[in-house]
């Protein structure tokens, strides 16, 4: 029996993507399957999303119309090479594994066949709908192909299309950024703390500071420089922080730090 939405590896960002087609009305359960080596991840897809969940690859990858690929970046060829025999020709494959480029997953599956492959770049905002994602296409895969993968995703993130060489950056940016915006709240709670306040106000305060900052972003026109601007009052306390993070050269680090994340993408890919 052919199903609409296989799901190849059943964690946490495979279970946002799947809630996400069903809450909006794209698929119903019913119409998806999932595989995971895990009994625990299986009974989270059967008991929280009522997706049936195997644990074989194969009984998943041989009835799917689409077959989404979250597994692990170091297990995607062993996963490609133990499906490849059964995989409808006529699959559209989506995968979501940092840096495993389009041509690897044609070689893995064989690359006679002209398999159609969308690559993106999900991130872990879409556990509460706030996601943004990016998708390129493979050499094979058309623009039906893409917007068959964007509305698998739109129930959860924003998203958008690059060429899969930016996708490296994208990863990066977006893919990591969420960490990077946990780890500027967490010393801003540390902070917090060493100046006296309590671990619950100090939280408080850093949790709703970011945000706030945050919804300004999205709903202004201004750049994040102006913004900042507009914080930063001559000789005040805004900018004596800045002053003490430019000094250090706050900036160059961040800007250091993204590009050897996107070089991490890229070494995954090789």
């Amino acid at each position: 029996m052919t199903i609409e939405l296989g799901i190849l590896g059943a964690g946490n960002m495979a279970e946002a993507i799947a809630g996400g087609i069903i809450r909006a009305g794209v698929l119903d359960a019913g119409q998806i399957l999932a595989a995971d080596v895990s009994p625990e991840r299986r009974a989270v897809f059967t008991s929280k999303l009522g997706i049936r969940a195997a644990a074989d690859n194969r009984e998943v990858a041989a009835s799917a119309r689409t077959l989404l690929l979250s597994v692990k970046p170091q297990q995607m060829a062993g996963v490609l090479g133990g499906i490849a025999d059964v995989l409808g020709h006529e699959a559209l494959i989506v995968s979501i594994a940092a840096g495993v480029s389009t041509r690897s997953i044609e070689k893995h599956l064989g690359e006679a066949v002209g398999w159609r492959v969308i690559r993106t770049m999900p991130n872990t905002p879409m556990l509460i709908g706030q996601g943004i994602v990016a998708l390129a296409r493979g050499r094979n895969a058309t623009l039906d192909d893409a917007q068959r993968a964007w509305r698998l995703f739109e129930a959860g993130a924003t998203v958008i299309e690059v060429g899969e060489e930016q996708l490296d950056a994208v990863t990066a940016v977006s893919g990591s950024g969420p960490a990077y915006i946990f780890y500027l709240v967490e010393q801003m709670i540390r902070a917090a703390e060493d100046l006296g306040l309590s671990p619950e106000h100090s939280r408080q305060l850093a949790i709703r500071t970011a945000l706030g900052a945050a919804t300004m972003l999205s709903s202004s026109q201004e750049p994040p420089a102006e913004l900042r601007r507009r914080v930063t009052s001559p000789g005040g306390t805004t900018l004596a922080a800045l002053t003490h993070l430019e000094q250090h050269d706050w900036a160059g680090i961040t800007v250091e730090a993204i590009k050897a994340a996107a070089a991490r993408s890229r070494e995954l890919g090789q």
